[in-house]
């Protein structure tokens, strides 16, 4: 099983499907919260969605095509994030998170991409990660940015969120431009 030690509070792994039932408390209890900017919130209805979702996050670990992780701080599950796709021809990944509503302002995601941005780039070899937020999810954007990633586009109205469309920005970083941030902290 991939686990993943960020740092003494913070662990990334991947869920197994008796996690199901931690997963969906922490969607539900954050259900509101959470659907203002996540598409999917909607969908997640029982337990058994969230299994699905965790054997999901297990076929594409198996396949290569993603890294879906439980984000834990202090021993709870707070959130989930990961690679949600490779383009291993390119060397390239995209990087998405959640987190639940209690566990704001506490710097974990930032953190924790930090860490998933050094494994991508180390272990994996990739040579470019991307992340996407919705124009106006200023918290979401505010990872990327603090972490020295580049806008690099707009994708207008590149997401359905329930009875809209949103814009994404998109935001990139190159391994060599890691390596400069990483220099400078």
């Amino acid at each position: 099983m991939f686990v993943y030690a960020v740092d003494e509070e913070i662990t990334l792994r991947l869920l197994d499907v008796k996690d199901a039932h931690e997963l969906f408390r922490l969607t539900d209890r954050s259900r509101e919260y959470l659907r203002e900017w996540l598409p999917w919130v909607d969908e997640t209805r029982t337990v058994l969605d969230s299994k699905d979702f965790i054997r999901y996050a297990w076929q594409s670990y198996e396949e290569r095509l993603g890294l879906i992780l439980g984000v834990y701080y202090q021993g709870k599950l707070c959130g989930m994030m990961g690679y949600n796709q490779f383009d291993w021809a390119n060397r390239a990944g995209v990087i998405g998170y959640w987190q639940g509503k209690d566990f704001q302002g506490l710097g974990i995601i930032t953190r924790a991409t930090s860490a998933l941005i050094d494994y991508g780039f180390q272990n994996l070899g990739l040579h470019r990660i991307e992340i996407r937020a919705a124009m106006e999810n200023i918290k979401s954007r505010k990872i990327p940015e603090r972490l020295g990633f580049t806008i690099e586009g707009q994708i207008r109205q590149g997401e359905w969120l329930y009875d809209h469309f949103v814009d994404l920005v998109v935001y990139g970083l190159l391994a060599n431009e890691w390596e400069m941030v990483r220099g400078n902290r």
